[in-house]
């Protein structure tokens, strides 16, 4: 209710002395000597038994004291309803002043939006209240039954006004219920929150004081701690300047950050004993993999003496490439060793990254050279070892492609089809005088992967259709 009026007589407050109305001057009493004189006797008689109670009040008889009293307590009753109407408002618009500071969604400005509405229809039930009090004074000494009747059924019909109304204020509160619980959670979470965000910061603080007295630099966990500071004086000044939803987002985000720093300074010292590792580990790997590269020009050799051309000319560039692959690494190594002087943790530790995929490189083609050796030199020895093993493979799939069938699926039995066509064609290359055993070999290992794929799509299919 907007405005609260003067409070009318009720059970819960005393009942308000209204001033005696009267409507003509007292006589005087010269003028009540001829009146008694006039009198008849037996009005004269009954004249001190009508002042001997020494009110004011006129008497009308039972009837107009009666229908005095049943106004009086509509009364009463109308100030009870109007009295709870006035508590249950304001105790909603507490529940909805609480929801609007934490929710700013539809729902919620819907809820408030509605919530004026119904004050509106308050109001209205209260201003009917009040003219219903103001128009009927029940204290008057010559109320009569007819106007008592009237201010009763004015009175009543207010009370049963504010108690629809009151109905209406009930639905209302009801239906705040998931919005008031998401609102109240919030409210909650928002005390434990912010000293969360500042035990983080503090924890933060220290980690990083500690680590900086052990000799170790942290510039960059400074700069992202010193971050934190005007979003730490947001938080001190308070949801109600910046909102509580704003503020529970800054604080669990305040002490995300916070926690992450902390763990980094608390790493710190491990961090910079495992580059220190790093460091080793690699400058060791980068002198054997120079050994190494020295080594493949034998191969090499050997691999163009004993067989053709195509079986060793893609391997040509390797010690070259090999010889500049380790040199680049090394180069990165003096740059990460300088890094970690400076202790620039994030450079050392992405250069150290950069000198392993360069070794990794250089490995493999290194390793390339003599496994091509290898694999010549047993082709050329037995190449019915390798031709078996491809059969094998095909027939499998054959036999996996016929399970439960007549006839093969055609999308099965065409690529198996082709790869026995395949394998035959590659078994022929090794006639002549000079076979390229390198094609024989990259040929069968083209038969068998296609193999395993027909039978990785016949598994797929059937493991389908049983589900």
């Amino acid at each position: 209710m907007t405005a609260t009026p003067s409070r009318p007589d009720t059970p819960f407050a005393p009942r308000a002395q209204h001033p005696v109305r009267r409507r003509s001057p007292r006589p005087s009493p010269a003028r009540d000597l001829l009146t008694l004189v006039a009198l008849p006797v037996l009005a004269v008689l009954a004249l001190p038994a009508a002042f001997t109670g020494g009110g004011t009040r006129r008497w009308f008889g039972g009837r107009a004291e009666s229908q005095r009293a049943e106004a009086q307590a509509a009364k009463d009753a109308a100030a009870a309803a109007f009295y709870e109407l006035d508590t249950a408002q304001r105790d909603l618009r507490i529940s909805i002043e609480t929801i609007s500071a934490v929710d700013d969604s539809a729902a919620a400005r819907r809820a408030v939006t509605d919530f004026e509405a119904l004050g509106r229809r308050i109001d209205e039930a209260s201003h009917r209240y009040i003219n219903a009090v103001d128009a009927h004074d029940l204290d008057r000494d010559d109320l009569e039954a007819s106007v008592a009747t009237r201010a009763r059924t004015d009175l009543t019909a207010a009370k049963d006004e504010l108690g629809r109304v009151k109905q209406e204020l009930d639905r209302f509160a009801e239906g705040l219920g998931p919005l008031l619980g998401k609102a109240e959670t919030q409210l909650a979470r928002l005390a434990p929150a912010v000293e969360r965000a500042r035990q983080a910061l503090l924890a933060a603080t220290n980690a990083l004081d500690a680590v900086r007295s052990s000799g170790l630099k942290a510039d960059d966990l400074a700069t992202r701690l010193a971050a934190l500071g005007p979003e730490l004086t947001k938080l001190n000044q308070g949801a109600g300047r910046h909102g509580v939803p704003q503020t529970l987002e800054r604080a669990d985000r305040v002490a995300r950050d916070a926690e992450a720093v902390r763990a980094e300074a608390e790493r710190l010292p491990e961090r910079a004993a495992e580059i220190d590792h790093r460091l080793v580990s690699l400058r060791t790997r980068a002198e054997a993999l120079s050994t190494r590269a020295g080594q493949v020009d034998p191969v090499l050799s050997e691999l163009r003496r004993r067989f053709s051309a195509a079986c060793w000319q893609d391997l040509q560039h390797v010690p070259d490439q090999a010889a500049e692959t380790v040199r680049q690494a090394e180069a990165k190594l003096r740059e990460a060793r300088a890094a970690r002087d400076e202790q620039r943790w994030p450079d050392a530790t992405s250069l150290l990254s950069t000198v392993r995929a360069l070794l990794n490189a250089t490995d493999e083609a290194v390793s390339a050279a003599g496994d091509r050796l290898r694999r010549l030199n047993a082709v050329q020895k037995d190449p019915q070892q390798e031709i078996d093993r491809t059969r094998f493979a095909i027939r499998d799939a054959q036999r996996l492609a016929m399970a439960g069938r007549s006839t093969p699926d055609p999308r099965h039995a065409r690529p198996l089809d082709d790869s026995v066509a395949r394998l035959e064609r590659a078994i022929a290359t090794l006639e002549g005088r000079h076979p390229d055993y390198w094609h024989f070999l990259t040929e069968t290992e083209a038969v068998r992967a296609t193999a395993a794929h027909v039978v990785g799509q016949i598994r797929e299919e059937r493991g389908a259709g049983g589900a």
